[in-house]
């Protein structure tokens, strides 16, 4: 017996322009269970079933793995998460496109180097074949990129201290006309892109990451067109500039990621100018620390990272690590503390994590995000414990 807002397989496969083969290939594979099983077995979809299909069939356009896809689509029933989805799609479509563009360019030059010389250029052939695969990196690009956005989201809607933390270290700053500036592992842009306004209009700004894909968004942001800035895949051990480049180099929460902390400092010296500024950025132990306890008490075996940052470089122990390298070294703490009373921020936040949280969190998403309203309803307050290290070689 058929329910009423209820499609049969073939009505939903007909809707969605697929075969019924399809849907129930993609039932077997748990990527897309039916709403409604009755007692004969026949199944049955909903409207958000089509919609969660349809974003399956985008991403399986797009080049996805089924796994990546099992992953990537959490629960489209959610329509703040569909909306983030969504986004990340859009950026990643974008991304494709200018992929696209490049790999046009090289067919072309290619065949016109064949059509001119009467001979095969095996350069134009090798960038070729690097460009059409650049594809397998993507998705791994925009998700690190959309993590970083919704942790600092977190921080930019819902924090006490309104003026904001990138706003707060560009104080610090002190930036002038005509300084060469360095970011290592600028992320988003956001130290940017939130002072683009103050920015003087003749100064020179590297950014780097180490992922091309942030590297990509963030100059979509700010635009191609302002030639402030220049952008660059940067490996922090290994920064390929001139000794005595910069006036003023960042590394907002970089160096605990870093394998050789020791070695970065010294790149990073070596680069600075004398008379020149190191910022770098890290925090505590008590940083974040209701968050960890929330998922913990939803399920213990949930880590949000696998090691604490904070040992490898942090608050307590950043000037002796940072001393042996600069003469001056100076911490100034950033005061603030998160409050909110709604659920999204907070599981956003929570599943951009580097830990095991999705491999608990994904297949119970409808209880956790229940657990976490009935955890924010009356309101939920975070503590910060960030701030920066001002390093100066003399």
């Amino acid at each position: 017996m058929k329910k009423d807002g209820y499609y049969s397989s073939g009505q939903f496969a007909r809707l969605a322009g697929v075969s019924v083969r399809t849907i129930r290939y993609y039932d077997k594979q748990n990527i897309l269970k039916p709403s409604y099983v009755n007692e004969n077995g026949a199944r049955f979809y909903t409207d958000h079933d089509l919609a969660r299909l349809q974003q399956i069939l985008l991403l399986k356009y797009l080049g996805f793995s089924l796994d990546d896809i099992r992953e990537m689509t959490v629960d489209t029933a959610d329509y703040h998460m569909m909306k983030n989805s969504l986004e990340q799609q859009h950026k990643l479509i974008q991304d494709r496109i200018e992929q696209m563009q490049l790999v046009e360019t090289a067919i072309r030059d290619t065949a016109d180097a064949i059509e001119k010389d009467h001979e095969l250029d095996w350069s134009q052939m090798l960038r070729l074949i690097h460009l059409t695969g650049m594809e397998t990196s993507l998705k791994r690009q925009y998700q690190d990129s959309t993590n970083i956005t919704a942790r600092i989201n977190l921080h930019q809607k819902y924090s006490v201290n309104k003026q904001g933390w990138f706003p707060w270290i560009y104080e610090q700053a002190d930036i002038r006309p005509g300084m060469h500036i360095l970011e290592l592992g600028c992320g988003n842009g956001a130290l940017w892109t939130e002072n683009l306004a103050k920015l003087p209009a003749q100064i020179s700004i590297l950014l780097s990451d180490i992922s091309e894909g942030m590297l990509r968004d963030v100059r979509r942001t700010i635009g191609a067109k302002d030639s402030r800035f220049s952008y660059q895949t940067i490996d922090c051990a290994n920064i390929p500039c001139e000794d005595h480049s910069f006036d003023l180099i960042f590394a907002n929460h970089v160096l605990f990621y870093c394998d050789d902390i020791p070695q970065v400092c010294s790149e990073i010296r070596r680069v600075l100018k004398k008379d020149s500024c190191f910022i770098c950025s890290t925090y505590g132990p008590r940083h974040m620390k209701e968050i960890s306890k929330l998922v913990q008490d939803f399920d213990p075996h949930i880590q949000l990272a696998a090691d604490n940052l904070y040992d490898r470089f942090g608050l307590e122990n950043g000037a002796s690590i940072l001393q042996p390298h600069f003469r001056q070294v100076t911490l100034s703490r950033y005061v603030d503390s998160i409050y909110l009373k709604e659920p999204e921020p907070l599981i956003d936040y929570i599943l951009s994590c580097h830990g095991n949280q999705n491999q608990y969190l994904l297949n119970r998403y409808k209880d956790f995000r229940h657990f976490v309203q009935k955890a924010a309803k009356d309101g939920f307050t975070i503590t910060k414990d960030a701030g920066i290290f001002l390093c100066r070689p003399s």
